[in-house]
C-alpha cells in the first residue's frame, strides 16, 4: 500500500507504467493487503503513453478483458495530472458493464460506494468524494457542478466522466488519502469475493463500519432534541421496531420534563379532533343537549405551552402519518413557520373562549414531534406544504443496539438480513429493514431472541412479501424466513 500511496503523489509518467504495476502488485499475498489469490481476480493495466493526446492511467480490472485496448467491468484506478495528485476512481470500462454487470446493478455496489464517499466529506469536512446514484447509467457523465469542484482533474473527467461512479481529489494529507484507498480497494475485492489479510482485518473492519455508518446514521435523543429547538417542527421516521414512540417518550420526559403531551393520529382524526370545533355539550333544556366550541389538541398545547413560557412545551403526535393533514391541520398550516420573529395568526369559526377567542396563533416555546412508520404505506405525507415545514429525521435500526443483548443467535439474524437489505433493496425498500427490536433478547438468551425472530420478525417479513414491498429480492427474503424456521437452539 505505501508505494500505491506514493503513486498517487509522486507520477512521474516517464516511469509510470512500471511504477504503477509494481504498486498494485504489492498490494498481495506476504506483506500485502489481500491474499495471493485475489491477485488472479483482477488484471493490471498501466499502459505507457507516448503523446499528448492520451489521458494517463493505471487500474485494476477483470481479468478477462483483453490485455490491451479498450475494456469492460467494474475498475479503480488512477489519474495523474500535472502539479496535483492523482484522481482516484471507481469506474467501468468504456466498452461497458460486462462482464461486471450483476455487481454493478447490484443496489449495494451503489449504496456502499456512496456511503465511503460521504464517510470521506464528513472526515475532511469538504467536497472531496462524489458517487454517482446509478452506476449502470454510463451513459450520464460526472454533473457539471461536480466537475466544476474538481475542475484540476478535467482532463481524465472530460475523457471518462461517463465511465466513473465513484471519484476522489486528494490533498496533501497522506492519512486521508490512505483511508480513501483502502476503502475503495475493500470494496472493490469485496464485491470480488476477498476480504483483506488477518492482519488488516481489524483496521479493514473499522473503515467499512465507519463507512455503513453513513448508510443508517444514528439518530440521538440529544440530536432530535437539538433540531426541535432550531426548528420547532420535526417528524421522526424509520422502519417498524427502530424506537421512534420510545425516543419521542424519553424527550417528553427528560429534555421537557414532562412538559407536553403525546397523542396518536388514526384514519378518523379530523380537523375538530386536533385544531378545535363544535362539540355536544349537556344542557337542562328539552333537547337534552347543545353544541359548543371545543379546543382540539393543538389549541390545547398551546395554551398550556403559554403557562409554562419561555420554557420549551411539546406536542408528540404518533403515527403521524395515518392522518390526512392536509385536512386535519386546515388553515392552521400557516401557523407552522418556525423562522419568522412575530407569530402568525388564523382566525376561527367560533369563539373557543380564553386565551384565544377566535385568533389562533402557536407560542414560540411550543414544539411538535410527529413520529411516523415508513412502512406504513397506506397514508403518507405528500403534501409538498407539509413537507416544507417540518424537518425530518430518520431513525435507523441500530446494530449496537442488538450487541448489547449479547445474544449471539441475535446478532447473527440481524447481520444476515441487514446485509440482504444493504445488497439487494432499493432505494425505497432499504427504508424498510426491520428495527433493531425485533432482535433484542432482553434475557440476553437465543430462546428468547428465537422466539421473538419467528413471532414478530417473520409475520412482519410475510406482509411486506404480501404487499410487495420486497419485490425485487423477495427470494432472498423468503431464503431467511427459512432460515429463522429452521434455527434451533440448544
Amino acid at each position: 500500500m505505501v508505494k500505491l500511496l506514493n503513486l498517487v503523489y509522486e507520477h512521474d509518467l516517464g516511469t509510470w507504467s512500471e511504477r504503477a504495476e509494481e504498486a498494485f502488485t504489492e498490494l498481495f499475498g506476504g506483506t500485502g493487503r489481500y491474499p495471493e489469490r485475489a491477485a488472479k481476480s483482477v488484471q493490471i493495466r498501466a499502459p505507457k503513453f507516448s503523446d499528448e493526446n492520451n489521458v494517463p492511467f493505471s487500474t485494476l480490472i477483470e481479468p478477462s478483458n483483453p490485455k490491451s485496448g479498450p475494456y469492460g467491468g467494474m475498475s479503480i484506478g488512477l489519474f495523474p495530472v500535472d502539479g496535483e495528485p492523482c484522481l482516484i476512481a471507481l469506474g467501468t470500462g468504456t466498452t461497458g458493464l460486462h462482464p461486471d454487470e450483476a455487481i454493478l446493478a447490484r443496489p449495494g455496489h451503489a449504496r456502499k460506494a456512496k456511503a465511503i464517499c460521504e464517510a470521506i466529506n464528513r472526515r475532511e469536512r469538504r467536497f472531496a468524494a462524489w458517487a454517482k446514484h446509478d452506476p449502470t447509467r454510463n451513459d450520464l457523465s460526472v454533473p457539471g457542478n461536480v466537475a466544476a469542484s474538481f475542475s484540476q482533474y478535467s482532463a481524465p473527467l472530460k475523457r471518462y466522466g461517463k465511465d466513473v461512479h465513484a471519484i476522489y481529489q486528494p490533498v496533501d494529507d497522506r492519512a486521508a488519502t490512505s483511508f480513501v484507498l483502502k476503502a475503495f480497494l475493500d470494496l472493490y475485492f469485496e464485491e470480488r469475493g476477498f476480504a483483506p489479510l488477518a492482519a488488516h482485518k481489524e483496521e479493514g473492519d473499522s473503515i467499512r463500519g465507519e463507512c455503513f455508518r453513513c448508510l443508517m446514521p444514528e439518530a440521538t435523543v440529544e440530536g432530535v432534541s437539538q433540531v426541535l429547538c432550531d426548528r420547532k417542527f420535526v417528524v421522526l421516521e424509520g422502519p417498524p421496531g427502530t424506537g421512534k414512540t420510545r425516543m419521542a417518550l424519553e424527550l417528553l420526559g427528560e429534555a421537557y420534563e414532562g412538559r407536553g403531551e403525546s397523542i396518536q393520529f388514526h384514519p378518523n382524526t379530523t380537523y375538530e379532533n386536533f385544531v378545535g370545533g363544535l362539540a355536544p355539550a349537556g344542557t337542562k333544556g328539552e333537547l337534552g343537549f347543545r353544541f359548543e366550541p371545543l379546543m382540539g389538541h393543538l389549541m390545547q398545547a398551546a395554551k398550556a405551552a403559554q403557562g409554562v413560557a419561555p420554557k420549551p412545551y411539546l406536542l408528540h403526535i404518533d403515527e403521524i402519518n395515518r392522518a390526512d393533514l392536509s385536512k386535519v391541520l386546515g388553515e392552521a398550516i400557516m401557523l407552522l413557520e418556525h423562522g419568522e420573529d412575530e407569530p402568525r395568526r388564523i382566525k376561527l369559526p367560533y369563539d373557543f373562549g380564553a386565551p384565544f377567542h377566535d385568533r389562533l396563533s402557536l407560542p414560540k416555546n411550543l414544539h411538535i414531534l410527529g413520529t411516523m412508520n415508513s412502512a406504513d404505506r397506506s397514508i403518507a405525507i405528500v403534501d409538498i406544504a407539509i413537507r416544507r415545514r417540518f424537518a425530518f429525521l430518520k431513525l435507523w435500526p441500530q446494530f449496537a443496539v442488538v450487541e448489547q443483548f449479547k445474544s449471539p443467535l441475535a446478532i447473527e439474524a440481524f447481520q444476515r438480513l441487514l446485509s440482504i437489505f444493504t445488497e439487494f433493496a432499493s432505494d425505497d425498500a432499504f427504508s424498510l429493514m426491520p428495527g433493531h427490536s425485533y432482535f433484542i433478547a432482553k434475557d440476553h438468551k437465543d430462546e428468547t431472541a428465537l422466539r421473538s425472530l419467528r413471532v414478530s420478525l417473520v409475520p412482519l417479513l410475510e406482509e411486506y412479501l404480501a404487499q410487495g414491498y420486497v419485490t425485487s429480492f423477495a427470494d432472498h427474503v423468503r431464503g431467511y424466513c427459512q432460515w429463522v424456521q429452521s434455527l434451533k437452539v440448544g
